[in-house]
């Protein structure tokens, strides 16, 4: 699974065309994805995963003279789905911490503090 960002530099203030463009890429991939505020996310093979990204820096660069990669890698080998499995464990886990805390919120070892 790999998290990037990848803006163009010097392409003025707004990147939006040119992320619009790699996620596009990303998109037409087939992989599963996932993108959000700061990150899209691409779950595959190492080797396939590494041409979308290069392709997408590719689709970037057309705006502007220089492109900022920013990658982050989780390397799992055998599994897959992880993408949404990762989110299940996570839910799962907020919801066991929830159950132990009772409905008044997190046991912190503090009295409530009274708000007017």
């Amino acid at each position: 699974m790999f998290a990037f960002s990848v803006a163009p530099n010097g392409a003025g203030e707004s990147v939006s065309a040119a992320v619009a463009d790699a996620v596009a890429v990303v998109r037409a991939s087939g992989l599963p994805n996932r993108t959000d505020s700061m990150f899209t996310t691409i779950e595959g093979e190492w080797d396939e995963c590494m041409d979308v990204i290069k392709r997408a820096c590719e689709a970037v660069g057309k705006h502007g003279n220089r492109v900022s990669l920013v990658l982050k890698a989780d390397i799992r080998p055998g599994y897959t789905g992880e993408m949404s499995a990762k989110i299940d464990r996570l839910e799962a886990a907020l919801g066991e911490r929830a159950d132990s805390q009772g409905q008044d919120g997190p046991v912190t070892g503090e009295a409530p503090v009274a708000t007017d």
